[in-house]
């Protein structure tokens, strides 16, 4: 069988009017601004400069206008909004600040109303809910927390609780259980740690039957799957391994790799 011949890509000639604009623009650092008006590719307007020879100048000199901006803007507001509204990158904005010598406003204080607010609040909601809520950076709100001598309320672990934790964690992940119990991932793990939990699997748990089919909880990603996807293990009781062939055979390429980095 022969192969299809495929059409080569042509590429569109320059006009005059464009090479014009390319010399006009290009040493400016204007590149995006060509590959827009003209509707070509920047990689394109890149390379036809660079056969052309032509190169962008230094660094663009700084105007009295944009100086003043500068200055302005320097000390309130954000040093990227600024660089978008100046049309300058990131890097030159700060360059140009640490030569002029400009400075960031010192940390706002904090007022009565705010320090009464952080200390209702800060021991049942989190740092971030609490700074979205005042204001400030999520920093801020810790340090501020730490020069009062705050701390986070810790809930007691009800008998409910607790005896829900012992049943469900052979079977469930801590992730899940905290959901089911309403606490954090963190919490839930520190608990199952200090009841000294272990992951026993009983066979009545890891293996029920549905609509006549038998399937096994696999104890690696906690999913129930059919007895067919599961390796055979004589010295188990069902006679099938713990660990899913698909899980199985994710950890022995993670092996294989580690082995031969």
């Amino acid at each position: 069988m022969r192969k299809a011949k495929t059409k080569k890509k042509t590429s569109i000639a320059w006009s005059k009017d464009e090479v014009k604009l390319l010399k006009k623009l290009y040493p400016r650092g204007g590149a995006g601004k060509i590959a827009d008006r003209i509707g070509r590719p920047l990689t394109a307007v890149r390379q036809k400069a660079y056969y052309m020879g032509i190169r962008t100048s230094g660094n663009r000199f700084w105007s009295a206008t944009e100086i003043r901006h500068l200055k302005r803007l320097y000390p309130s507001e954000n040093v990227q909004s600024i660089a978008d509204k100046l049309g300058r990158s990131l890097g030159a904005v700060k360059g140009k600040a640490s030569t002029i010598s400009l400075k960031k406003q010192g940390s706002r204080p904090w007022s009565r109303q705010e320090i009464a607010l952080l200390k209702k609040l800060y021991p049942d909601n989190s740092a971030r809910d609490i700074a979205s809520e005042l204001g400030r950076t999520v920093w801020a709100i810790v340090n501020r927390a730490h020069k009062l001598g705050l701390g986070k309320s810790i809930r007691v672990w009800s008998k409910r609780e607790l005896n829900l934790l012992k049943r469900l964690y052979p079977s469930k992940t801590a992730r899940q259980i905290a959901d089911q119990i309403g606490r954090p991932v963190q919490a839930t793990r520190l608990r199952i740690h200090k009841l000294e939990l272990k992951k026993r699997f009983r066979y009545e748990d890891c293996h029920r039957v549905v609509n006549g089919t038998k399937k096994k909880l696999c104890r690696k990603c906690r999913k129930w799957k059919g007895e067919s996807q599961f390796c055979r293990n004589r010295s188990s009781k069902d006679g099938l391994l713990g660990w899913c062939k698909r899980c199985l055979s994710t950890v022995r390429k993670k092996r294989r790799l580690a082995v031969k980095n």
